[in-house]
């Protein structure tokens, strides 16, 4: 352990605003280090909450840890970090927010890196937790799946798309050489300061081991939300273009101009499509706002990184530049999800294009024709098509009658009556329910089911989870599932449902799922014994050392 006489080799900075709770799990990450000659800076961005008594805890308990606070609030992230910058005492250096962690040996690996080769900051993957369901992910793995040095961002530069300033290490030279801070006063500091390095640097070294833990709460409340979570906000649209922007006049004085499009396509890629699946819930008013802001730096872009999209995300774009705000909710519905448009219009040398008119503009008629989504001849199994409820209407119990409506613009179904099947599988026991669609116009078929969630097979220890109902077509032998959009808002129902004759009962909700593709949602949640008895006794059994045991005791008695 390190004592304030000592040189620290890496100073890890943690910023904390009003995040009493959190902290300490953060900062106990960075004192369980493997590497323990560290420095760790608390910085404080003037907390109201009982942040700082907590920050004054921690360093009491540890020489390492020293708290900063500053003299007022700055309402982002880049001030906390640059005061930190100003009195740590390590040539390298590293970032955390107070709601994440580190895993334990990220300094040591890091710091390895900068140790095997010289160069301006070492990074690795970065391990997303949902705080929901546990869910872990990596964020951006093909970008982090090998250790390699990249000598200049030329050399790659999908890595604009790894744009966390937190999972990374810094050479203190590296930043003091270039004065490379956190730009103050806007957010998406880290867009702009990743930019600035990836451009400044001679060389960086990727690992491809975890170094940071991520902690994603999709459903935070507003008021404690992250800035990513906040898109419901103009402001937030103006604060990403505004960004956006500076790494643009960064890119030419820096004489990196030729990058712009790559670093173009990562903004539609990433930082648009993060705002196209939430369109389909956004008011005129709203919509309006967003074409005002974002229409002018969308004609900034280079056009050949709006080649490089699929034809789905081109298509709403272009929908939204050329004033279609109506038709941008139906195209954003589905994105990512192979749904189909409602119709498509073919001109007069037979090219089928998104909606119903042939647009009249040549930048229209190439980014709305849709001859590459094969909509009239995939193989039957990929086949896409759009299915929706029109009408849901509730019964008895746990019981709903779904009216389905299923567009079919490349006529792939024959004309007449159409078997299908309605598919949920709660637990991995698969539920299917008969229906049949009907033909009411060329293209087009309407069919009505009734989904009882008591009849639904669970496992005997029951489920808790969430699940999204399938339409299944059938042509001659051959299976088509697509997904089925909901309402997009009505009002969410829970019933209780008492599976095995009350011996596993649950409760059971029908909701709207509230972002895209926004599909029709049911929540199961063990209650009763299920809860309190069952599924605990079963958890404990299913553990690596009882089953081993298990197996043990039977190979004996055999």
């Amino acid at each position: 352990m390190t004592t304030p006489a000592t040189t620290p080799d890496v100073t890890v900075t943690v910023i904390v605003y009003n995040d009493a709770a959190r902290l300490p799990r953060a900062v106990a990450s960075l004192r369980a280090q493997t590497h323990a000659n560290i420095e760790i800076i608390i910085s404080d961005d003037h907390s109201t909450d009982d942040t700082p008594t907590v920050a004054r805890r921690l360093e009491a308990e540890d020489p390492r840890v020293r708290y900063l606070r500053l003299p007022e609030n700055s309402g982002g992230c880049s001030a906390p970090r640059n005061r930190a910058v100003e009195i740590a005492r390590a040539p390298y250096l590293m970032f955390l927010d107070s709601d994440d962690e580190l895993p334990p040996d990220a300094v040591e690996l890091l710091l390895a890196a900068h140790r095997e080769r010289e160069v301006d900051f070492t990074m690795g993957a970065v391990r997303r937790v949902r705080v929901d369901n546990g869910r872990r992910t990596t964020w951006m793995p093909h970008l982090v799946a090998e250790h390699r040095t990249i000598e200049g961002i030329e050399a790659d530069p999908r890595l604009f798309f790894e744009h966390l300033s937190t999972s990374k290490m810094y050479a203190r030279a590296f930043l003091d050489r270039h004065d490379l801070r956190f730009p103050e006063g806007i957010h998406y500091e880290d867009q702009l300061f990743s930019a600035q390095a990836y451009c400044l640097a001679k060389a960086f070294t990727i690992i491809p081991d975890p170094v940071y833990v991520w902690y994603i709460d999709p459903y935070a409340a507003a008021a404690s939300a992250s800035i990513s979570n906040q898109r419901h906000k103009v402001t937030n649209v103006r604060d990403r273009v505004h960004v956006q922007r500076l790494i643009d006049d960064f890119l030419v004085e820096s004489g990196h101009a030729g990058l712009r499009e790559d670093k173009d396509y990562k903004f539609l890629k990433h930082d648009f499509r993060m705002y196209a699946g939430d369109l389909p819930y956004r008011d005129d008013e709203w919509l309006a706002a967003f074409a005002d802001i974002m229409n002018p730096y969308l004609d900034t872009l280079a056009p050949g990184a709006y080649t490089r999209l699929p034809r789905p995300e081109r298509i709403v774009l272009e929908l939204l530049r050329s004033g279609r705000l109506a038709d941008v909710r139906a195209a954003a519905r589905g994105l990512g999800q192979e749904v189909a448009p409602r119709r498509v219009t073919p001109d007069a040398a037979g090219v089928p294009y998104w909606g119903d008119s042939v647009p009249d503009t040549d930048r229209g008629r190439r980014e709305l024709a849709v001859a590459d989504l094969e909509l009239d001849t995939r193989p039957f199994p990929t086949a896409q098509f759009r299915h929706e409820i029109t009408e849901l209407t509730r019964g008895n119990g746990a019981s709903l009658t779904l009216a389905i409506r299923t567009y079919d613009p490349g006529l792939r179904l024959p004309v007449g009556p159409q078997r299908a099947g309605l598919i949920l599988s709660p637990g991995g026991r698969r539920m299917t329910v008969p229906f049949r669609l009907d033909p009411v116009s060329p293209g087009v078929f309407e069919g009505s089911v009734r989904l009882d969630l008591a009849a639904a097979q669970l496992p005997l220890q029951g489920f808790e989870g969430i699940r999204h109902p399938l339409v299944r077509l059938n042509q001659q032998g051959l299976w088509n599932s697509g997904v089925l959009l909901a309402p997009l808002d009505f009002p969410a129902a829970t019933a209780r449902v008492d599976y095995r004759s009350g011996a596993t009962p649950h409760e059971v909700t029908v909701e709207p799922e509230g972002r895209n593709p926004g599909r029709l949602q049911l929540r199961w949640r063990p209650v009763g014994a299920t809860a309190t008895v069952i599924r605990p006794v079963l958890r404990k059994i299913a553990r690596p050392r009882v089953r081993k045991a298990a197996k043990l005791v039977a190979s004996v008695l055999k």
